[in-house]
């Protein structure tokens, strides 16, 4: 059976070995500049800046969903920037995904959020058949980065 649950303080190692997991998963381990220290400061004082849910099958961590509040000017509301969302191989076919994502979903309902927004690389077909079956729509929209310090 999985459960998810929001993650707490004590699940730092767990939220850092998932991170490099999806960077790994993706070939981007060489991306990820964050350390154990900066999460804990980040997500878990007075003003979190991010949120985890964490997946768990039979007491297992199967993997987890990362997000962040934002606000759009154009439709003049908050909305929920899903940073990650990434299931251990092992884990995967057994519906975390899904339960992860109605969750996050169930988060935005309860606060009058009306929009999730994530990104995905656009050969990553699994991924979009997937978000496509919970009925999310792609939109085509190039992502620009730059960088201002090295």
């Amino acid at each position: 059976m999985i459960k998810i649950r929001k993650a707490i303080k004590d699940d730092l190692d767990v939220i850092y070995d998932l991170i490099i997991g999806i960077a790994k998963h993706h070939n981007q381990e060489q991306y990820v500049l964050t350390d154990k220290q900066e999460l804990l400061k980040a997500g878990f004082d007075k003003n979190p800046k991010y949120g985890v849910l964490i997946a768990e099958f039979e007491g297992q961590v199967a993997g987890y969903l990362s997000y962040t509040w934002n606000y759009s000017i154009w439709t003049g509301c908050d909305y929920m920037n899903i940073d990650d969302l990434f299931v251990w191989s092992k884990f995967r076919r057994q519906k975390s995904g899904k339960y992860l994502m109605e969750f996050a979903k169930d988060i935005c309902k309860e606060k009058g959020i009306r929009l999730l927004r994530w990104e995905v690389e656009k050969d990553n077909l699994k991924a979009i058949d997937f978000y496509k079956r919970l009925g999310a729509k792609l939109t085509e929209k190039g992502i620009f980065r730059w960088e201002l310090y090295s």
